[in-house]
């Protein structure tokens, strides 16, 4: 049995915080022999949020969801171009902390990696932390890569 993991998941945001994880997560999986999954979820708002605005809370419409999972084939695209190669690309919409572990239990990924935005104290108490929440509460080891 391998210490290392057998499934990465990379997941982005296209931020240059996502882009330094990008490198970090090709790098552990071409240097583990490990498939590389990558992850992006374009966040939403809860239901209850939409309904007191009076919103439609039906089915999210389709061109958002084309939207997103162009920008999903983009940050593959350029993953591929620093050497990486992706086993497969997952498209979610919703939060991204929750999304994020949900797709990382699914594949059964042996580690997350993903880049730290860097919010100030005040507006982390107030909104949280996507990278906090996903270390909270994923069943693997999380990397978060931070700039120097």
């Amino acid at each position: 049995m391998s210490i290392f993991p057998t499934k990465v998941l990379l997941a982005t945001d296209g931020s240059d915080e996502a882009v330094l994880a990008s490198r970090t997560a090709v790098d552990l999986a071409q240097k583990t022999g490990s498939e590389l999954h990558v992850v992006f979820v374009f966040r939403t708002r809860a239901a209850f949020e939409y309904d007191a605005m009076g919103f439609d809370v039906g089915e999210p419409h389709q061109e958002v969801r084309q939207m997103g999972k162009r920008l999903l084939d983009d940050y593959v695209r350029q993953i591929e171009e620093i050497g990486g190669v992706v086993a497969e690309a997952h498209f979610r919409m919703g939060r991204p902390d929750e999304a994020i572990v949900a797709v990382a239990e699914e594949i059964e990924a042996g580690l997350i990696v993903m880049g730290s935005r860097g919010l100030g104290g005040v507006r982390r108490a107030l909104i949280g932390s996507v990278s906090d929440s996903v270390v909270r509460h994923a069943h693997c080891p999380v990397m978060i890569v931070r700039p120097e």
